[in-house]
């Protein structure tokens, strides 16, 4: 259920046209309903703009599958996302709607039930090298799931630079940018130097030791000293899909 949901529903008893006891009926699962093992948010979307998401990993498949009922339960037909979820999870949640469909690079399960375009511009997810793919594709399934129009661009890093300014004009055009990067991580800071849009560097563990599972990336993009670069988590496509998508509305 959403504002406009909610607004019909009131004006239905001020009409009359519904009984008070019917839409206490209607509004008996709000703000939450409590699972026992979980409290789905059913306001999420109503305080955020997108419904609550699933992180799979350290949940059973059983309780996947009724968190995402409960989820679809509501007459909104929000788009839902679940993270970090295997093969297993989705034959599950495949079983509730033929919609669930498996980013196998990125691990995640997008329900898309709404198809419109809410990102007032293009969203571009960039990835330094081919090893960094699954955490972009992570950002940008995020994206995507959240009604925006999302470009990848794959193994463009530091290395070899003259990749990465062949898309020039990507880079110009995109309203917000994704950087994904391991090893050094270097690369948000020099896209950052190209473009005057906001850039969100997502360091990742990829590396030998020295990168210290993802450290290194990490504090080289917090230090940049480029001004438009902020920095998610380690391996964290998920935070900066969202970022950018939240960006991309503004």
């Amino acid at each position: 259920m959403d504002e406009r949901d909610i607004e019909q529903l009131l004006n239905k008893v001020r009409t009359g046209r519904l009984s008070v006891a019917q839409a206490t009926r209607d509004l008996r699962h709000l703000p939450f309903v409590d699972l026992q093992f979980a409290k789905v948010d059913h306001h999420r979307a109503l305080r955020q703009g997108f419904a609550e998401v699933v992180y799979a990993r350290g949940k059973t498949t059983q309780q996947v599958t009724r968190i995402v009922r409960e989820l679809m339960r509501p007459k909104a037909k929000h788009n839902i996302l679940i993270t970090r979820a295997n093969r297993e999870i989705h034959r599950a949640v495949r079983r509730l709607t033929a919609l669930a469909k498996y980013h196998a690079r990125s691990e995640a399960i997008s329900i898309r039930r709404n198809k419109t375009t809410t990102g007032r511009g293009s969203l571009l997810v960039i990835s330094a090298g081919t090893s960094d793919i699954p955490v972009a594709e992570e950002a940008a399934v995020t994206a995507e799931i959240m009604c925006n129009r999302v470009t990848s661009v794959y193994d463009v890093g530091v290395a070899g630079i003259h990749r990465l300014l062949r898309h020039r004009e990507q880079l110009e055009a995109a309203n917000v940018i994704v950087c994904v990067a391991g090893m050094e991580g270097a690369l948000p800071s020099v896209v950052g130097g190209l473009v005057r849009v906001p850039v969100i560097g997502v360091p990742t563990s990829t590396g030998y030791g020295a990168s210290l599972g993802g450290m290194t990336a990490l504090l080289t993009m917090l230090n940049s000293c480029a001004s438009n670069v902020c920095v998610v988590n380690i391996d964290n496509g998920f935070g900066a899909g969202y970022l950018a998508s939240l960006i991309n509305r503004v």
